[in-house]
């Protein structure tokens, strides 16, 4: 146990500024005080874990959800130094609790690596925990103290001998400062399997007191199992996983690279295990080296002949699915969310061992490399036919220029702020919306048919499409190369569909559209689904009608109604139909837009104070391109599979 705890003491704590901000301005430490704000709080506490198991102190993590929306977090790790801290005069653990930049992660040498890099992470979460106990296990003791608000009750106090190491802290949030408190299960098992991903040898695991569930996870191929896990339900070029792992300098390089049939690629890039969206040096330098690399080998074995020019970039990662872990002791991030890393000297040395690895595996493996080559070719072909596919509207003007598509009843409103553009299944529904829109403000494109799925078509093929080129023009935005979000001419894009089996493919077909080639669009709020009434209950006279938007308010408007009814003293018909109980003289069922008069349309599907719109998000990328993989891919099995264990959820089927 001596061994396991040497070279992390006290003077390895350093103290940078006090605590007082953080409950005035919680915003600036976790980024809002909404759900993610309070994930966030848990995000910090397995973060030490995992870097405890980065320095090779640590082998599990364990998260609790406790009752009373509480949570416990357990790493068996050294533990938090409990000796008294020379600059403060507290107990180490009192002083990381409770004194922001107080952490061993600014160089004093309790870590070379380290996801957590400001040191507010414990000190966050005890000042926006409404109750935080921790208790430590080290030096064969077990150590204990309680918080409120930030505010310790009584120094951290021996509560008896202890044969583990390790760090426990149980926090509940403020119910003063977050929205909500509930913590959500599937959101903390996702980040507890991709921490599992990424350290190699690390058990995670998360039990949810509240309802029994549990789930662990242990992963020996780390990345290379991540790699797997993405392409499940993908065709893979072959089974076999690219893989290599080695240090350069002072920074390891860890790669896993696999193709698929895909016509996109998947990379995912992350340093100490902290997941950098916008990319950075490190994927910089794996792009360089995967290019050159097969371009080399595709010259040297003869696949590219002498006169052809060199593949792209993107034809060589057409369908790759690649995981990218640095580490290193002083990661340099852009901007304080850790979006992109900076370090220059990391190129470098992906670059080199990429082109070094990278090459050996495709020398070794000559089946598997043929068949790469070959993808990037059809894929060089498919973007040669695109641009000329994509040249020749120009010349006539189809997909630039100051034409619109001649369906698209336009608004007369020319500021994209105050414009909103409703895609409407059907020349039927479309002719309703433009008679019944406001024609100031909403523009009107119908959408004859089904629209192309373009999980499964290159770009030349989507082009050749009418429905994708008028839905491309509309919007102003381009497409792929040329796609600029600062040309979009509306603010809120409407998918207005029927409420059945075809307008629900309809709906889908075009989510992914903009999911796989215009997800700006939709990261930008830009989306919305319209939800147009399924049930319309018409009272005497037909006057007026009650319009529902599904079964479950059709339900609670025809009991309060009914109960209304016999308080007043009206007669009600138990054996009646419900609806005719409730005083309505007919219920109707709508299963097409085209079924409501241009009126009707507007005041309860377009009507801005009326209407019900669904905005469009992608809260896990990952998962929606898993989905959009098993709803419009090859694999059938998949699909079938997927809709199966959903089925017993569905209330009211229209075959």
């Amino acid at each position: 146990m001596a061994s396991k705890q040497k070279g992390y003491s006290s003077d390895q704590i350093q103290v940078l500024e006090g605590l007082e901000p953080v409950r005035k301005r919680p915003g600036m430490y976790i980024g809002g005080t909404g759900v993610e704000g309070l994930h966030h709080l848990v995000w910090e506490i397995v973060d030490n874990g995992i870097d405890e198991a980065l320095a090779g102190h640590a082998t599990k993590v364990m998260v609790e959800l406790l009752p009373g929306n509480g949570v416990r977090v357990t790493d068996n790790g050294r533990g938090i130094p409990t000796d008294i801290h020379p600059k403060t005069g507290k107990s180490t653990v009192e002083t990381v609790l409770t004194v922001l930049h107080a952490g061993g992660k600014f160089g004093g040498g309790g870590y070379k690596v380290s996801g957590g890099l400001h040191g507010v992470g414990s000190s966050v979460v005890n000042a926006l925990s409404a109750r935080l106990i921790i208790t430590v296990h080290r030096d064969g003791k077990a150590f204990r103290q309680e918080y409120e608000r930030g505010v310790p009750l009584a120094d951290l106090k021996a509560i008896g001998k202890s044969d583990q190491t390790g760090t426990v802290i149980e926090f509940y949030p403020d119910e003063t400062i977050f929205e909500t408190t509930k913590f959500n299960y599937d959101t903390i098992l996702d980040r507890l399997r991709h921490a599992a991903y990424l350290t190699k040898g690390i058990h995670t695991s998360l039990s949810d007191e509240r309802t029994g569930s549990r789930y662990s996870f242990y992963f020996e191929g780390g990345i290379k199992s991540y790699v797997t896990h993405l392409n499940l339900g993908k065709e893979v070029v072959d089974d076999d996983v690219f893989y290599v792992d080695k240090m350069v300098e002072d920074t390891q390089i860890e790669i896993a690279a696999q193709y698929t049939d895909a016509f996109s690629e998947t990379i995912k890039q992350f340093a100490n295990n902290v997941f950098n969206p916008d990319g950075g040096t490190h994927v910089t330098g794996f792009r360089s080296a995967l290019t050159r690399v097969v371009n080399d080998y595709a010259r040297k074995n003869g696949l590219l002949k002498e006169k052809e020019e060199n593949l792209t970039g993107e034809d060589c990662r057409e369908g790759l699915t690649a995981v990218i872990l640095v580490k290193l002791p002083d990661p340099q991030f852009e901007g304080q969310t850790k979006n992109k890393l900076g370090n220059p000297e990391v190129r470098g040395y992906v670059e080199q061992v990429m082109t070094e690895y990278f090459n050996y595996y495709l020398e070794e493996h000559p089946a598997i490399a043929r068949k790469i080559v070959g993808k990037a070719l059809l894929a060089a072909r498919a973007r040669k036919a695109a641009r000329a596919a994509r040249e020749n509207i120009i010349r006539k003007g189809v997909l630039e220029g100051a034409s619109m598509p001649g369906k698209l009843a336009d608004c007369s409103n020319k500021d994209p702020k105050t414009s909103e553009i409703y895609l409407v299944e059907g020349d039927s529904a479309g002719g309703s919306a433009k008679s019944g829109r406001d024609s100031k403000s909403q523009a009107i494109l119908p959408l004859r048919g089904k629209v192309l799925n373009v999980e499964r078509a290159r770009l030349d093929k989507m082009l050749a499409n009418n429905e994708i080129l008028s839905l491309i023009k509309a919007l102003g935005v381009g497409i792929e190369d040329s796609f600029s979000i600062d040309g979009l001419r509306y603010d809120r894009i409407i998918i207005m569909t029927d409420a059945d089996v075809d307008g629900s493919h309809i709906s889908t077909l075009l989510l992914t559209f903009f999911f796989r080639f215009m997800k700006p669009v939709v990261d930008g709020g830009h989306l919305y689904l319209a939800k147009p009434p399924l049930f319309e209950l018409v009272k005497p006279g037909r006057k007026s009608s009650v319009f529902i938007y599904d079964e479950d308010e059709l339900e609670k408007v025809l009991d309060a109604t009914i109960a209304a009814r016999k308080k007043d003293g009206l007669k009600v018909a138990e054996d009646d139909e419900r609806f005719r109980q409730a005083g309505f003289i007919e219920q109707k069922r709508y299963k097409g837009l085209g079924e409501m008069d241009a009126e009707q349309l507007f005041e309860t599907t377009m009507n801005p104070e009326k209407r019900v719109l669904v905005q469009v998000k992608v809260e896990d990328a990952e998962k929606a391109d898993a989905i959009f993989n098993k709803l419009m891919g090859t694999e059938v099995e998949l699909r079938k599979n997927f809709i199966t264990a959903r089925a017993k959820f569905v209330k009211d089927l229209d075959i």
